[in-house]
């Protein structure tokens, strides 16, 4: 009989699964992550995690399944909360849930399991696994998105690789989300109707400015508003040589200058912003709601524009170091000067968008067909072909 050891988060989608990998003849073991338990940085006001240890308790102990936690927290602030830090602090913006994924439960919990004498970790994920048998007998895994596509989460999951994805199993990734939680109402498992949870992975609710003060001190700056009338971006666009010239020329972002445009306002620290944001800047009388079009950490200034549709936002290039670069099916990695029509999207939630990947020497630039907005340094994009996710990287 096949072990498997499910992460049991205290939801629903996990429950579900521990119950569908019990009724399918597995030996389940249940075990709940202890993520965060750090006197010196509150990350949130609840403590949501006894709450979920509790339900996770209570629906293994309904399956007939062992059940034990184990306390990640170390690991967790040093590759979670320490990254979220230092990227903040130099005007990134991260994704913990991706890194969350990539280090900690595929990784740290993975290798705990395994240790267990496992054959696979199991999670709640809304994504399917597929199998590709080769010639040489070996097997190349598929990360496909999940049946229900108003809850794929496959972009979390971007950065897995096959030797993650060889001991993974996704039992829920086939069903629609009504459907997970119509078969916990029908065995009465307690997480049934319990409110999907927001905010990071496996620790609840943060608010970021007050998590983000606590490490990265308030510094007093200015809120520069940029016009987006076309006189400030007709930047001359040069004759260019090749493809590669107005790939590179396209994935700049502009540099802004206090000239560029009027004081509006005041920030306690360009460090807690991020392109495209717009709650926070307290700054009002304009005639549409103002958006983050850029930071500046250095000199420690926001810069701002009027409307989503602000040229400072949209873009339709962006470009990925060699070494955050990331592929998912290793087989289908480009060489330099190769190039890929895709699927793409910068964040979770985004509808796939048409690209092309243009592979260089230090890189990968993605050129997407229509522009896009506020493209962030530091999320994840990724892209896919159809239904598979192949690839990912961190943006430049």
């Amino acid at each position: 009989m096949k072990k498997v050891v499910v992460g049991l988060s205290g939801g629903v989608d996990s429950s579900v699964a521990a119950y569908l990998l019990k009724e399918q003849g597995y030996d389940v073991i249940g075990l709940f992550m202890k993520n965060w338990h750090d006197d010196s940085v509150t990350i949130s006001e609840e403590c949501p995690w006894l709450e979920d240890s509790n339900d996770a308790l209570i629906v293994a102990e309904k399956l007939g399944i062992p059940f034990q936690t184990v306390d990640l927290s170390a690991e967790y602030k040093e590759r979670i909360v320490d990254y979220m830090f230092n990227e903040y602090e130099r005007g990134r913006t991260p994704n913990p849930d991706v890194l969350c994924n990539r280090e900690i439960k595929f990784d740290v919990f993975m290798k705990i399991a395994l240790q267990l004498g496992a054959d696979y970790v199991a999670t709640g994920h809304y994504c399917r696994k597929g199998t590709i048998q080769n010639d040489d007998g070996t097997e190349t895994y598929q990360l496909l998105s999940g049946k229900d596509l108003n809850k794929d989460q496959s972009y979390f999951l971007c950065q897995l690789s096959q030797e993650q994805l060889s001991k993974t199993l996704f039992p829920i990734g086939e069903l629609l989300k009504p459907e997970v939680r119509k078969i916990a109402a029908d065995n009465n498992l307690i997480t049934a109707d319990k409110k999907d949870s927001q905010g990071l992975c496996f620790i609840g609710k943060v608010h970021l400015p007050e998590f983000l003060q606590q490490k990265l001190k308030p510094k007093k700056g200015v809120i520069v508003e940029v016009p987006n009338d076309a006189a400030q971006f007709s930047i001359t666009v040069p004759a260019f040589q090749n493809e590669r010239e107005k790939l590179v020329f396209q994935a700049e972002k502009p540099v802004y200058s206090e000239t560029d445009g009027k004081v509006v306002g005041e920030h306690q620290g360009a460090h807690y912003f991020t392109i495209g944001q717009r709650k926070g800047l307290n700054v009002g009388g304009t005639k549409e709601p103002l958006f983050v079009i850029d930071t500046d950490v250095e000199k420690n200034i926001i810069y701002t524009g009027q409307g989503k549709t602000h040229p400072g936002l949209l873009r339709n290039t962006l470009f990925i170091k060699e070494d955050e670069l990331h592929w998912v099916r290793p087989d289908l990695a480009l060489q330099e000067d190769e190039t890929m029509e895709v699927m793409a999207r910068i964040r979770y939630r985004q509808p796939l968008q048409a690209a092309t990947l243009y592979k260089v020497g230090n890189g990968l630039y993605m050129d997407f067909k229509e522009k896009q907005s506020a493209i962030t340094e530091g999320q994840f994009a990724a892209w896919y072909s159809n239904d598979e996710l192949i690839g990912s990287g961190v943006i430049s």
